[in-house]
């Protein structure tokens, strides 16, 4: 018998194995193939980039994803919403396109100002959820 610990989110429950594996519980779908990817920031500037990916299944029949990127702080508040790379839309509920049956990567950006405050995000850990048609996804963010 395998020990096995629970989490419990506010984005959903895990379940996570010894063997390093994770799995949805309570019989959830899995969640789609989308892919985030660790952010890429400036030690030197507040400013950072999340990738993410988007499988092609997702595309099927014209489909097109609606996409939503949130930033909270560890109190769960909302800090921003990044801007999608190329397009300059804030990614909250946005449609997204793809030309490849093979999936796209997207980036988004963080200019690392604390909604339209005008204040730089303070030093510290931060969080990203990202939502694609329901599925959500979070990762950290360490801002120096």
């Amino acid at each position: 018998m395998k020990p096995y610990a629970w989490a419990i989110l506010g984005l959903g429950l895990w379940v996570a194995g010894v063997d390093g594996g994770t799995r949805w519980a309570l019989g959830q779908a899995p969640a789609p193939a989308i892919g985030p990817q660790q952010n890429r920031s400036n030690p030197f500037n507040p400013a950072t980039t999340i990738p993410f990916r988007v499988s092609g299944e997702l595309f099927l029949k014209g489909h097109r994803p609606v996409v939503s990127l949130r930033i909270f702080n560890v109190l769960a508040q909302l800090v921003a919403i990044p801007k999608l790379r190329g397009s300059g839309k804030a990614l909250d509920s946005l449609a997204l396109s793809c030309p490849t049956t093979m999936g796209c990567a997207y980036s988004a950006y963080w200019d690392g100002y604390v909604g339209n405050t005008g204040q730089l995000a303070r030093s510290g850990v931060y969080i990203y959820q990202l939502v694609i048609d329901g599925k959500r996804v979070t990762r950290k963010i360490v801002v120096k």
